[in-house]
C-alpha cells in the first residue's frame, strides 16, 4: 500500500488517481471561495468609498444614498453627469444678432369697405439703429410691396405698427421706422469687400413664418452678378452667393459672418421647378452685400426715396436687332455694340439734346456701351441725377456728340 507525507508521495497503481483527483477538488473549492469573499468584499468597499471618491471627482457619476420602504439599509444610487459645452463661435454669433432680427408682416385689406386687415405675406427685417424715439429697419422692397399696413414683430413676440420711410425696387430694399420703446438690441453692420470664399455664413429669419429660424452654411461667392429688372429698367445686381438655406421669409434677414456682424441681407434664391435647368436645385441663395445696400438704406432713411439717372428714351440692344434691319442703320462696320434708340419722350433730356429714334448710342461719358444691362449697370451705379455727359452716337452712318444733363426718376 503506498503513503504519502509532505515531502513525499508515493505512487500506487490504486490510489494515486483518486488522489490526485481530491488535491484537484480541493484546489478549485478554494479558488471559488476566495473569489467569493474577495467580491463580497469588493462590494462592500464600493458601498463604502463611492461617494467619497465620487466627491473627490474621480468617478464621472454622482453617487448618493438613500434608504428604501423605510428600512435603514442604503443602497447607491448614480446620476450619469455629461458636461457638453454647446457654445461654439456660431452660436455665440446667433445670440449676438437675433434679437435684433424681426419679422415683417404685410397687411392688406379684403377690400375697400372692409376696415379688417389681413395677413398678405411675411418676411424678415433687421433692426440696424436706434434713438430715444423711433428704431429703424431694413427689409426688401418685395417684403413690403403693395401692403396697406405694416407690422413688425420683435424677437420676444411683441407687436408694433412700422412706418415705412422710404422704397427702392431697383436694389429692392426698403427702410421702415417703428417705436424705440421696446427694442433691445441693434445689429453690427460688418464689412462685406472684406468677405472670403468659403468662410462661414449664418441665415436667420422667419422661413416660412417659422421665427427665428438660423441656417449654416459658407459664402459660396463674393461678387456673384444676376439681372435685375424694374420698371423698365434692367441691371447686373451685385450679391453674394450663400448655400446657407434660403427660403420664403428669409427674404429681408440677415446674413451674418462667423462675428456675428451683418454682412448681406437675404433676398433671393434659385428655386427648383422640378423640371429644366433648375431640377433639383438647391443650396443657391442671393444677399445683398451690406456694403452694397448701406448706402441705399442711409438715403431712403433720411429722404425716403433713391433718385436715379434718366435719358428720356426707350431703346433696344443692337444685338438684339436682325441683320437685316441693322443694314438699315448703315452702321461702320466696326461699331458692333450699342443702344438703338425705339422712341424718345417729350421734354425729356435726351429730346432736349436732339436725339431721336434711329439713333445708335455707343459711349456715355467716354464709357463704351457693350449690352444693354451693362449701360443700365453703369448708368445707375456710376453717374448722378442732374449731371451733364457727353453722349456718342450714330445717325445713318455718320458719328455725332451730344452734352446732355440726365433727368431723374425713381424706382418704388
Amino acid at each position: 500500500m503506498g503513503y504519502y507525507d509532505d515531502n513525499h508521495i508515493e505512487n500506487d497503481p490504486e490510489t494515486d488517481g483518486k488522489s490526485r483527483q481530491t488535491r484537484e477538488t480541493r484546489m478549485r473549492g478554494g479558488w471559488f471561495f476566495s473569489g467569493f469573499i474577495g467580491a463580497i468584499v469588493g462590494m462592500v468597499c464600493l458601498l463604502i468609498f463611492a461617494p467619497i471618491l465620487s466627491d473627490l471627482g474621480v468617478f464621472p457619476y454622482q453617487v448618493s444614498t438613500g434608504a428604501q420602504n423605510g428600512n435603514n439599509v442604503s443602497n447607491p444610487t448614480f446620476n450619469r453627469q455629461v458636461n457638453v459645452n454647446v457654445t461654439s463661435s456660431v452660436t455665440e454669433a446667433v445670440d449676438k444678432v437675433s434679437p435684433a432680427v424681426v419679422a415683417v408682416i404685410n397687411l392688406q385689406k379684403a377690400n375697400f369697405f372692409d376696415n379688417k386687415y389681413t395677413e398678405s405675406g411675411i418676411g424678415s427685417g433687421i433692426i440696424y439703429k436706434r434713438d430715444n424715439q423711433y428704431a429703424y429697419v431694413v427689409t426688401n422692397n418685395h417684403v413690403v410691396s403693395g401692403a396697406q399696413k405694416v407690422e413688425v414683430r420683435l424677437n420676444d413676440e411683441l407687436k408694433t405698427n412700422a412706418t415705412v420711410l422710404g422704397k427702392d425696387a431697383l436694389y429692392d430694399l426698403a427702410v421702415l421706422r417703428i417705436p424705440s420703446k421696446n427694442v433691445k438690441s441693434v445689429a453690427e453692420f460688418g464689412n462685406s469687400s472684406k468677405l472670403k470664399r468659403g468662410e462661414p455664413a449664418i441665415a436667420i429669419g422667419n422661413p416660412l413664418g417659422f421665427s427665428g429660424s438660423v441656417t449654416e452654411g459658407i459664402i459660396s461667392s463674393t461678387n456673384r452678378t444676376i439681372p435685375v429688372e424694374s420698371n423698365n429698367a434692367s441691371i447686373e445686381a451685385q450679391v453674394l452667393q450663400t448655400d446657407a438655406a434660403i427660403n420664403p421669409g428669409n427674404s429681408g434677414g440677415a446674413l451674418v459672418n462667423i462675428a456675428g456682424q451683418v454682412i448681406g441681407i437675404n433676398s433671393s434664391k434659385i428655386a427648383s421647378t422640378g423640371s429644366g435647368t433648375n431640377e433639383g436645385v438647391e443650396g443657391i441663395g442671393f444677399a445683398i452685400p451690406i456694403d452694397v445696400a448701406k448706402p441705399v438704406i442711409d438715403k431712403l432713411e433720411t429722404s425716403g426715396k433713391i433718385e436715379r439717372p434718366m435719358l428720356g428714351i426707350s431703346i433696344v440692344d443692337l444685338t438684339m436687332v436682325p441683320n437685316e434691319e441693322v443694314n438699315q442703320l448703315q452702321l461702320p462696320s466696326s461699331v458692333k455694340t450699342g443702344l438703338v434708340v425705339t422712341d424718345v419722350q417729350n421734354s425729356s433730356p435726351a429730346s432736349t439734346s436732339g436725339l431721336e429714334a434711329g439713333d445708335v448710342i455707343t459711349e456715355i461719358n467716354g464709357h463704351q456701351i457693350k449690352s444693354y444691362i451693362e449701360f443700365s449697370t453703369y448708368m445707375y451705379t456710376q453717374l448722378r441725377a442732374g449731371q451733364t455727359v457727353n453722349i456718342k452716337y450714330y445717325r445713318m452712318g455718320k458719328v455725332h456728340n451730344a452734352q446732355l444733363k440726365l433727368g431723374s426718376k425713381t424706382f418704388s
